[in-house]
C-alpha cells in the first residue's frame, strides 16, 4: 500500500468540508506503520468518497510480485451502502458483487429461477451452456479480476477461503461501528424448526435441566450439537448422491450444509480451551424448543472472516464512540490501531435537538406515555404542516400502538407506516411521495439517507437500549459492562440524529420524546464525540402549537372533522386499560407536556383513520391490472 497516492485518489472534483484534512491525516496514519485506521467520520462527511481514496492506495498487479496481495474490498454491512456506492457515478471504478439469490437465472423457462436454486444447482455434472452469460457468474467474475470489489459484509465473510475472493492489500469497512454485533449475529446459531430440516429426527433436550453433574448448559449443547451434526451429515450426504433435485430439495441440501458449518464451528471453538469466545445458549421453551447458541466477543470469528483478508484496513463510521472498546470487541490491539477524528463543519442551528420528553418509555411505563407522544407527533404534525416527517417507533409494537393513536385522531390520512414484509417498498413510496407523509419506522436509525426535502424532522420514540433478555446483554450487564451498555444506545441515538441532514446546506429538526435519552446522554457523557455534545448541549424545549388535527392536515387534501376522538376500537391489551390514557386538561396549552384529552370509544372506520399504506394497498387490490402485479 502507498499511502502518499490517498489523496490524489479522491474521486470527487473537489473536496467538501473537513475532507482534504481527514485524506491527509489518513495518510500520515497509514504510513506511520498502522495496520488498521479507525476513521471517525460524522454523518454526511462523505465516508463512501474517502473511502475511494483509500482504496486507490493498494498496491495494482503492476507494481506487486505475483504472490503478493493487491487491489481493494469494500465492504459494509448495509446492503443499502452497497445500493448507493453502485449508483454513484463517482465509485463506478467498484466492481459490486451480491449473493447468488439476487440474481436470476437466464435459461429457457428458467427466468424467475435465482441462480442458488437454478439446473445448475439441482443437478449433479450439470454443465451451463451459457454460463458466460449468468448474470451472478459474470458478476463474480468481474468482481474477483476487478482492482476494486464491493460486496455486503455478509458475504464477504461467507467467502472468507473462497479461491475466487482472495486476501487483498486493502479492505475497507463502511459503517464499521457495529461490526462485533454484526459478527455474533453472524456466528449465531440458531436452532429450530425453520432452520433444522432434520428437526423431527432429534431430540432436543433442556439443556439447561438436562446438564451433568460436571455440565453446564453449554457442555449439554455441545454433546446435542454432535448428535445433530451426525444426522444432518447423513441427510446431507442422502441429498449429495441423487442425480438430481428439485428446488425445495436444493433449499434442503444448501440449508444443511450451512448447518453442518455452523455446528462444525461452533464445536471447533468450544473445544478450543485457548479461544477468547464465550457462548450462551437460549432455550426459553425447555425441551423439545428451539435453541439459539450465541457467541459473545468472537474475535477468533472475525480473524478468520476479516482480520486475515488483508494487509491493510480502513473502519469508517462516525459512531466508533470508544477506540479501546471497539478494539477489545473486535480482537485488534488498540496499539496497532490509529483514530482519525474528522471534523463536523455542518452548522449546529441546521441540526437541532428538542427535548420534548412525555415520560418513560420503559415496558411498564409505555400504556400512558404512548398516548402522550402520539399526541405530540398530531402537534409536531401541525407544526411542520409541509414537511416530511420520520418516527423512530424502535419496535413495531410501539409503532402499531402510536400508528392505532394517530388514527384515532383522525390523522392517519397523512401517516404511512410499514411491517416486516413491506418495508423497502413502504420506504420508497414515502420517500417518492410528494406530500408532506410521515412514516412511522422501526429500525430505520441507520444507513438511510433523507437528504434535502425527503425529511425535515423526526422523532426518537425510545431510547434504543439493547434487550435485557438478550442472553448475551445479560452476561454484559452481569459482568459490569454497563458503559457498553450506554455506549451502544446512544451510538444508534446519534446514527438516528444523522438521518435528516446530510450536507453543510441541509437542516432538519430532531425530537426526543422519551425521559430515558436525558439520561442516557449523561450516563454516556463520556463516550460522547464532542460535535454530538455540542447539539446535546444546545437542546432546547420549543413552544409548538396546540393539539389540532385539522392543522395537522393543513398540508394535504384531508380533513380530521370526522376521525378525531372516534377512530377504530383498539384491541385490548394486557397490563392496561383503555380509560387508563384519559386526562383532560385544555387543548390550548402551547407547552410541550399538555394533556393526553383523547376519547377512545368509536369504531369508526373512515378515511380519516387509515394511513396512507393502508390505501395504496387498497387501490392497488381493486386496479384492473392487480392480477398482473400479483396485489389482487
Amino acid at each position: 500500500m502507498d499511502p502518499s497516492r490517498i489523496p490524489a485518489e479522491f474521486p470527487a472534483p473537489s473536496f467538501r468540508g473537513a475532507q482534504e484534512q481527514a485524506l491527509a491525516d489518513i495518510r500520515d496514519a497509514f504510513a506511520a506503520g498502522n495496520r488498521v485506521v479507525l476513521v471517525r467520520a460524522p454523518t454526511g462527511s462523505g465516508k463512501s468518497l474517502l473511502a475511494r481514496a483509500i482504496m486507490g492506495a493498494a498496491e495494482t498487479a503492476g507494481e506487486a510480485a505475483p504472490s503478493e496481495a493487491t487491489g481493494a474490498y469494500y465492504t459494509t454491512p448495509q446492503v443499502s451502502q452497497i445500493d448507493d456506492v453502485e449508483a454513484d457515478d463517482l465509485l463506478d471504478d467498484l466492481a459490486v458483487i451480491r449473493g447468488k439469490s439476487n440474481y436470476d437465472c437466464v435459461l429457457p423457462g428458467e427466468h424467475d429461477t435465482p441462480v442458488n436454486r437454478a439446473p445448475c444447482a439441482r443437478q449433479q455434472g450439470f454443465d451451463c451452456s451459457i454460463r458466460h452469460r449468468c448474470p451472478y457468474f459474470s458478476d463474480r467474475a468481474i468482481a474477483s479480476g476487478n482492482r476494486f470489489a464491493a460486496q455486503t459484509l455478509a458475504y464477504f465473510m461467507r467467502t472468507a477461503g473462497s479461491e475466487v475472493f482472495r486476501k487483498r492489500d486493502a479492505v475497507v469497512i463502511d459503517e464499521a461501528h457495529g461490526l462485533a454485533e454484526w459478527a455474533e449475529m453472524y456466528a449465531t446459531i440458531e436452532i429450530s424448526p425453520d432452520r433444522v430440516p432434520v428437526w423431527d429426527d432429534v431430540g432436543v433436550p433442556d439443556v439447561a435441566a438436562d446438564a451433568g453433574p460436571e455440565e453446564d448448559a453449554v457442555d449439554r449443547t455441545a454433546r446435542f450439537v454432535e448428535t445433530l451434526r451426525d444426522v444432518a451429515i447423513r441427510a446431507k450426504d442422502e441429498l449429495v448422491g441423487r442425480p438430481e433435485l428439485d428446488r425445495e430439495e436444493v433449499a434442503r441440501r444448501d440449508r444443511l450444509q450451512e448447518l453442518i458449518s455452523e455446528l462444525g464451528w461452533f464445536l471447533e471453538d468450544y473445544r478450543d480451551i485457548e479461544s477468547p469466545t464465550s457462548w450462551v445458549v437460549d432455550q426459553p421453551g425447555g425441551e423439545g424448543s428451539a435453541l439459539d447458541i450465541k457467541p459473545l466477543d468472537p474475535a477468533r470469528y472475525l480473524r478468520h472472516t476479516v482480520w486475515d483478508r488483508g494487509n491493510r484496513f480502513a473502519l469508517l463510521s462516525a459512531t466508533i464512540l470508544s477506540k479501546e472498546a471497539f478494539c477489545r470487541g473486535v480482537g485488534l490491539d488498540p496499539a496497532d490501531v490509529a483514530l482519525v477524528d474528522v471534523e463536523h463543519t455542518f452548522p449546529l442551528a441546521n441540526r437541532p435537538l428538542y427535548d420534548v420528553t412525555q415520560g418513560s418509555m420503559t415496558y411498564e411505563n409505555r400504556d400512558e406515555t404512548v398516548p402522550k407522544i402520539a399526541r405530540l407527533i398530531v402537534r409536531l404534525m401541525a407544526e411542520h404542516p409541509d414537511e416530511k416527517g420520520l418516527i423512530h417507533a424502535h419496535s413495531y409494537d410501539i409503532a402499531e400502538r402510536i400508528t392505532e393513536r394517530l388514527g384515532e385522531f383522525g390523522v392517519a390520512a397523512r401517516v404511512r407506516r410499514h411491517d416486516r414484509q413491506n418495508r423497502d417498498a413502504e420506504l420508497e413510496a414515502w420517500k417518492a411521495s410528494a406530500d408532506p407523509e410521515v412514516f412511522v419506522s422501526v429500525k430505520m436509525e441507520e444507513a438511510l439517507d433523507l437528504k434535502g426535502d425527503l425529511c425535515r424532522w423526526q422523532v426518537v420514540c425510545k431510547a434504543p437500549y439493547r434487550n435485557t433478555n438478550d442472553s448475551r446483554v445479560a452476561r454484559r450487564l452481569a459482568d459490569g459492562q454497563w458503559a457498553w451498555y450506554h455506549r451502544t444506545a446512544l451510538r444508534t441515538v446519534i446514527q438516528a440524529c444523522g438521518r435528516v441532514v446530510r450536507a453543510p446546506d441541509d437542516y432538519g429538526a430532531t425530537y426526543l420524546a422519551d425521559d430515558s435519552l436525558l439520561d442516557l446522554f449523561d450516563r454516556a457523557a463520556a463516550d460522547t464525540p464532542s460535535w454530538f455534545r455540542d447539539q446535546v448541549d444546545a437542546m432546547t424545549t420549543p413552544s409548538l402549537p396546540a393539539f389540532d388535527p385539522d392543522a395537522a392536515l393543513a398540508g394535504i387534501d384531508a380533513s380530521a372533522a370526522n376521525g378525531a376522538r372516534s377512530g377504530r376500537r383498539r384491541r385490548r391489551r394486557s397490563g392496561g386499560s383503555r380509560g387508563s390514557d384519559r386526562s383532560s386538561p385544555a387543548d390550548g396549552d402551547s407547552s410541550v407536556g399538555d394533556g393526553d384529552a383523547t376519547a377512545d370509544s368509536g369504531t369508526t372506520d373512515d378515511e380519516s383513520v387509515r394511513t396512507r399504506s393502508e390505501r395504496d394497498a387498497e387501490r392497488r387490490q381493486n386496479h384492473p391490472l392487480s392480477d398482473v402485479w400479483g396485489d389482487g
